[in-house]
């Protein structure tokens, strides 16, 4: 997956809690679906099926968005990794959330997308920022530094756990984590190999 290091765009406010993953990405029967025209594609009309200009990502100044600023239990629902595709394939490569959901954030550290949660003592006033800003003036997340920064007020610092600041840093997924221990797994197999000779003669049951 491509690597998070700093990210400098517009922030889109979507200040709403609980958006589950239904809402984010709609279910669809395409196997091989245009994945950002499906964000948020229920939400984005009317009842009458024209573009509602209300939604924010419906609106000129978002039409280019990185970043996407919202509320409390973020991608709530299924575990639907199309919610994080489609974020993707928008161009939105980091999630500013008062909180996420436990799967969907997983989901987006294994696809190269950064979830950050804010201190709460930040969030109401950098929401403001982004508010006021109404896509004018970009915005800057700086991994490296945990940092954010853009118009309306001083930088803020965020905090991601070191195994997955690493991740998104090197681009790695799980397998790609397993590999960068491939000379330790190795030398294990050899001891193992040395103790336990039996074990690399054995039948494999399953054929």
């Amino acid at each position: 997956m491509q690597p998070f290091t700093t990210l400098t765009g517009v922030a889109v406010p979507l200040l709403q809690d609980d958006i589950n993953t239904d809402q984010i990405t709609p279910i669809n029967r395409n196997i091989n679906p245009d994945w950002a025209a499906l964000l948020f594609a229920n939400a984005r009309k009317r009842p009458d099926g024209s573009a509602d200009p209300d939604f924010p990502l419906n609106k000129p100044q978002f039409g280019a968005p990185s970043i996407l600023v919202t509320g409390r239990n973020f991608g709530c629902g299924s575990s639907r990794e199309g919610a994080v595709w489609a974020m993707i394939a928008t161009g939105i490569r980091c999630i500013v959330a008062r909180s996420f959901a436990d799967i969907y954030r997983e989901n987006c550290l294994q696809n190269g997308l950064l979830p950050v949660e804010l201190k709460p003592a930040d969030c109401a006033a950098f929401e403001a920022r982004v508010l006021a800003a109404d896509g004018a003036a970009p915005f800057t997340v700086d991994l490296q530094a945990q940092r954010i920064s853009g118009p309306g007020g001083p930088d803020l610092a965020f905090e991601l756990p070191g195994a997955d600041r690493t991740r998104l840093l090197e681009g790695l997924d799980d397998i790609g984590l397993t590999l960068k221990h491939a000379p330790e797994i190795a030398a294990f197999e050899q001891r193992m190999a040395g103790a336990q000779p039996w074990l690399q003669t054995a039948a494999d049951s399953r054929r």
